[in-house]
């Protein structure tokens, strides 16, 4: 499943919510920047009352920057739309029309076993409807998977389900901020939430489960002004990357480079993956120093990082 650049390359992933009236205008003139994936959110960022409001505005603003791109050339992000239920996968299918080709796929809140079985069945439908492929990112943040008595077994159900569409999950996503508030937690700009135990074994869990065969997107960071807002971003993604995510979400777009430039790979990574893929399948030995003679590398056991660390590279750049 991993050994696809499509899957690595979600990258930031911009929350804003689809009502926002400078969407189009934001995208089309490269206001945002370039770099980025977008998700517009019809969930918690929208008021109950105000949902089919917010989807008017949400069509206006896709039909818009469709239209525009048939005339110039600008950054155009890959686009998800964050929904409320399932129905509104396939209501919005219909209602983009032809400007859904700008549409990458939809984010699932609270993905769970209650509601797991009616996301996949819109998106196989969506997907039939449309021809062509339509992406979903489910999200680890429902309250049922903090119950250690049946976390594994939510888990692995979770994941038999996805194994229908394996192919179109293109990220498992989790939910930082909404599994804190179950406790009550909010980290500094100082402290990384893999300090928070509780939160953090929650995550080692899905990244066991989902880790060998799906991408998994690193936890919101929510400061993106103020000291040292910039310094604690960079020290949680070390953290996430070494614990197995790859890309986060973003809500501000001062935080997209800071990503971007976090993800890079070194020089040394990039040139030792090469090394190992291109390892002398006839050669006596599997194992040796790397270019530098600083680490040992090792065919059979580092494959699977190599591999890794290709996509990243083309995803992300080199950090030289």
């Amino acid at each position: 499943m991993k050994d696809s650049l499509i899957y690595y390359s979600t990258g930031p992933l911009l929350y804003c919510p689809a009502n926002r009236q400078t969407i189009a205008d934001s995208i089309i003139n490269e206001k945002t920047g370039t770099g980025f994936s977008l998700a517009l959110c019809l969930e918690d960022t929208i008021g109950d009352n105000f949902v089919k409001e917010a989807e008017r505005m949400l069509l206006n603003s896709i039909h818009t920057i469709y239209a525009a791109l048939q005339t110039r050339s600008f950054y155009l992000p890959k686009i998800f739309i964050r929904v409320r239920n399932p129905q509104q996968i396939g209501q919005l299918t219909k209602s983009f029309g032809e400007s859904l080709e700008i549409i990458t796929g939809f984010i699932i809140p609270k993905f769970s076993m209650d509601n797991a079985a009616s996301y996949i069945q819109a998106l196989i439908k969506a997907n039939e409807f449309s021809g062509k492929k339509l992406y979903m990112m489910p999200i680890y943040e429902d309250p049922s998977i903090l119950n250690l008595k049946k976390r594994f077994d939510i888990l692995y159900g979770l994941k038999d389900m996805l194994s229908r569409i394996e192919e179109l999950v293109l990220n498992i996503r989790v939910g930082g901020n909404d599994l804190c508030h179950m406790f009550g937690f909010r980290r500094h700009s100082d402290e990384s939430i893999h300090q928070i135990k509780p939160v953090s074994a929650v995550f080692s869990d899905i990244i066991t489960v989902y880790g060998m065969d799906y991408i998994v997107s690193g936890p919101v960071w929510e400061y993106y002004s103020g000291p040292g807002w910039k310094e604690g971003l960079i020290r949680e993604i070390k953290d996430d990357r070494l614990c197995g995510f790859t890309g986060k979400t973003v809500i501000h777009p001062r935080q997209i480079s800071v990503v971007n430039s976090s993800y890079q790979i070194s020089r040394a990574d990039f040139d030792d993956a090469q090394s190992i893929l291109n390892w002398d399948q006839n050669a006596e030995s599997f194992v040796s120093g790397n270019l530098t003679r600083e680490r040992m590398n090792e065919y059979k056991t580092h494959r699977s990082w190599a591999r890794q660390t290709i996509f990243m590279a083309e995803a992300f750049g080199i950090k030289d």
